[in-house]
């Protein structure tokens, strides 16, 4: 079937009936008794009639768990962070007798190759983890069951999404400076459109923003220690004639050790004449001087129940709901305003 297709989907026979996607593999997979009514399964077979869906049989087959593989697809295999989120869905998948493929999107974000085409890969579903939408279409379009890491839940294409709880993280950082006097704040935000990081700048701007007196800019990099080394350079020499920030908050720990080189550069010691935070608690924040007050991800937790999900999916059962709690680690990187 060409790219280009408009066939229609079993999230959008879902959405035409007003159930879940599970509820329709259950009805269209005549396993619904028990477990949904009789009035919602002739309303599925109703949805997939005037729609003129046609089940993917080759799809169909897997889901009944004939291969137990798992494709698990993240942005890039350089960071720590998700070599812990794979290690997380590997160890629970084993439990249940699966495998766990890995395979990286070469654009990050940005559209993905079609992995079922390159790899020829017989697969029971997809977790995709920190990825923007359009990098899934070759994905969603294979109509495998699909759980969400780290993505927006009321636009999410998955049938499942599971998520850190970053707002609160942003939500402790910005109480803890604040708490330390901090007024005026610097965002080095990572350069990439992905919900994950949009939830961290209107967090950040909201806490700030409630404040009299307070003030926030913000400087996009690209996570990399260079890409933060200028920018932060950048936004910690031009301040226009107003204050320079005495609080840096940066999206990543990466671009905290970026700040770290710049502040270096420009004179100005950490903690005593500017704070900075990271995001994620990498080995990184320890190995730097002072050691990075920075906010813990479980990244093996958030693994594990991204493919708990997953499980719960391919079975007809409802995944567990809530965001994974963050924690707040304060090292020697922040301290009193002026202090």
């Amino acid at each position: 079937m060409a790219r280009g297709s408009t066939r229609p989907t079993s999230r959008d026979v879902a959405q035409a009936a007003g159930v879940s996607q599970a509820a329709v593999s259950l009805v269209l997979g005549d396993k619904w008794r028990g477990r949904v009514s009789e009035t919602t399964a002739e309303r599925v077979r109703e949805a997939a009639r005037e729609l003129g869906y046609r089940p993917n049989l080759a799809a169909r087959n897997l889901r009944l768990g004939r291969t137990r593989t798992v494709l698990l697809v993240v942005p890039a295999l350089t960071t720590e962070f998700f070599a812990g989120v794979y290690t997380g869905a590997a160890r629970v998948a084993a439990r249940h007798g699966f495998g766990v493929v890995l395979y990286p999107s070469p654009e990050g974000v940005g559209p993905a190759r079609d992995p079922f085409a390159s790899a020829q890969a017989a697969l029971d579903g997809v977790i995709a983890s920190s990825m923007a939408a359009d990098a899934l279409t070759a994905i969603r379009g294979d109509q495998l069951p699909l759980v969400m890491l780290d993505s927006d839940p009321d636009g999410s294409l998955g049938a499942a999404t599971v998520n850190l709880d970053i707002r609160d993280g942003i939500r402790q950082v910005t109480e803890h400076l604040l708490a330390l006097g901090h007024r005026d704040f610097l965002h080095l935000a990572a350069d990439i459109p992905s919900w994950t990081f949009h939830v961290r700048a209107r967090e950040l701007a909201a806490r700030v923003g409630s404040l009299p007196g307070a003030s926030l800019r913000t400087a996009a990099a690209p996570i990399s220690i260079e890409g933060a080394l200028a920018a932060a350079e950048a936004a910690l020499t031009d301040v226009d004639g107003g204050r320079r920030p005495t609080a840096v908050v940066c999206d990543d720990d990466k671009l905290a050790a970026g700040v770290y080189k710049a502040a270096r550069r420009l004179g100005l010691r950490i903690p005593e004449d500017v704070s900075v935070t990271g995001l994620d608690d990498l080995a990184l924040a320890t190995a730097l001087d002072p050691e990075l007050t920075t906010v813990r991800l479980d990244a093996e937790l958030f693994g594990e129940r991204g493919m708990e999900a997953l499980l719960a999916v391919l079975e007809g059962r409802a995944p567990a709901e809530g965001d994974i709690p963050v924690e707040l680690v304060v090292r020697g990187s922040t301290a009193r305003a002026g202090g």
